[in-house]
């Protein structure tokens, strides 16, 4: 135990070093996927805005019952629209992310990382784990029914899913 806790201990500085670097690199992913989404639901709200009007024009020519479910039917497409840009903005996101995930295997630390993730994979499965380095980048550790998904893809979805409500900032003003 005393190995570990010393390999933990040793590495700090290098987890510490990649916690910053991927902060820095999900700041600047966030600012430039902002920018982008700012744009998609800008275009997204003044499509939106006209699909409102067209409907409340055609509304205003016809009897009050068709007139109340164009204007339902309107609201109902603009946000779709506002929903799907947003779904592309989050989805844009996600595809950044893997791909900076994926650039990881191209740093010359990779192997300092891959060593840090069968650390942390093999404290999760167990002592018995056998780690196995993924063609994708990271590592799977398997001991018996127990597996540890440390592979970059993987990773790289729980760093998008770990924004959680932070998510909203790509489109709001």
């Amino acid at each position: 135990m005393r190995g570990a806790a010393a390999a933990v201990t040793a590495l700090a500085p290098v987890r510490a070093y990649l916690l910053r670097a991927a902060s820095a690199e999900a700041d600047r992913i966030r600012a430039a996927a902002h920018a982008e989404a700012g744009e998609l639901i800008r275009q997204a709200r003044l499509s939106a805005e006209r699909a409102v009007r067209d409907g409340e024009a055609r509304g205003r020519t016809e009897a009050a019952p068709v007139a109340a479910a164009e204007r339902s039917r309107s609201r109902a497409r603009a946000r779709a629209i506002v929903l799907g840009a947003q779904r592309e903005a989050y989805d844009e996101l996600g595809r950044r992310i893997r791909a900076e995930a994926d650039g990881l295997r191209d740093d010359p630390r990779y192997g300092l990382l891959v060593d840090r993730l069968t650390v942390l994979a093999t404290q999760a499965a167990g002592p018995e784990a056998a780690v196995t380095v993924v063609p994708d980048g990271g590592v799977l550790a398997r001991a018996g029914q127990v597996v540890v998904d440390c592979s970059l893809p993987r990773l790289a979805v729980q760093a998008t899913d770990a924004l959680g409500d932070r998510v909203r900032e790509l489109w709001e003003p």
